[in-house]
């Protein structure tokens, strides 16, 4: 092939990206600062548009650049994971693995995890994306998703990574101010912390007594003078007196642990967020995938062991 993209140039541009200079990409590749230069250039000739701005100090993709990145990552990842699938390479871990996660869950715990797993698979090159909602199942936005509840698609492979229920919660001066709710109704009386995220309904509390054929739901409409679709301004409204929240164990686990957070109505149970790990079939062969949810279902296991009295 003298013209166009040749399949060198992927691995050549991937790493030279990833390193962020020519001299660093030299180093990484073994070859001197010149010839990386030479390559790159010979790159932009056979495919006419160019692809970095070089200047003395720094470089930066062009538009171009970037869309050649993100499609020659994945034509590598693609490569990778047929190796794994043929029998290949399949002890290590690496190419290109997109994760996917909610706003602050991903935030404050899938970011941390994921920052010790590039430490253990240094050949694994993560992008993480954060949102309010998870993807759609049938678009190729991500590798792995991890997110609350199972869905319902046998088109993808759903882990149960760990436990987590929804909690009402308060703080103590605010239930000293208004009393501590003893059954559901009570909330209706209430000042409640109203989160809009996701496609739940909002403003809707379900609040389940007993267990099995005996259960029992009420469906409370709650109403409060404050409304965020950030989950970690909601928590810090609640430590401020201004109301009951309702909101993942996770995230106030340990406001509750040192008295900050008063678990209101602990005798009703609300509908189960579990943590699961999403991902496509056609991915479960691969070694990246493989690793990286084990690696996330041990480190949760770990961290509940650890909590417990």
């Amino acid at each position: 092939m003298t013209n166009g993209i040749q399949p060198a140039d992927l691995g050549f541009f991937s790493t030279l990206a990833r390193a962020g200079s020519l001299s660093a990409a030299g180093r990484e590749l073994g070859i001197t600062t010149p010839a990386v230069s030479k390559h790159l250039s010979q790159m932009e000739s056979r495919l006419g548009v160019r692809l970095v701005v070089r200047t003395t100090r720094r470089m930066s993709l062009t538009p171009e650049g970037e869309m050649y990145l993100e499609r020659a990552r994945r034509i590598l990842a693609e490569i990778d994971e047929m190796g794994e699938m043929l029998g290949v390479a399949k002890a290590t871990p690496k190419g290109l693995l997109r994760v996917n996660a909610t706003l602050g869950f991903g935030r404050s715990h899938v970011a941390p995890l994921i920052s010790r797993f590039v430490r253990k698979h240094p050949q694994v090159e993560v992008q993480l994306q954060l949102s309010v909602n998870p993807p759609p199942l049938t678009d190729d936005a991500f590798d792995v998703c991890i997110r609350f509840g199972a869905p319902p698609d046998s088109r993808v492979i759903s882990r149960h990574i760990a436990p987590n229920r929804r909690l009402l919660c308060a703080s103590p001066a605010y239930l000293s101010r208004r009393g501590l709710p003893k059954v559901p109704n009570d909330l209706t009386k209430h000042n409640c912390i109203g989160i809009r995220q996701g496609e739940e309904a909002y403003g809707l509390w379900r609040l389940t007594s007993g267990r099995g054929k005996s259960a029992t739901t009420q469906a409370v409409k709650i109403r409060g003078n404050l409304t965020t679709n950030d989950g970690e301004i909601a928590v810090n409204w609640a430590l401020d007196g201004h109301g009951i929240l309702m909101r993942a164990e996770w995230d106030i686990e340990r406001y509750l642990r040192i008295g900050r957070l008063v678990h209101v109505l602990p005798q009703y149970h609300t509908p189960d967020a579990d943590i699961h790990a999403v991902y496509p079939q056609h991915h479960q062969l691969a070694a990246r995938v493989r690793a990286f949810v084990d690696f996330v279902a041990l480190s949760f296991s770990q961290q509940a062991a650890s909590t417990k009295p």
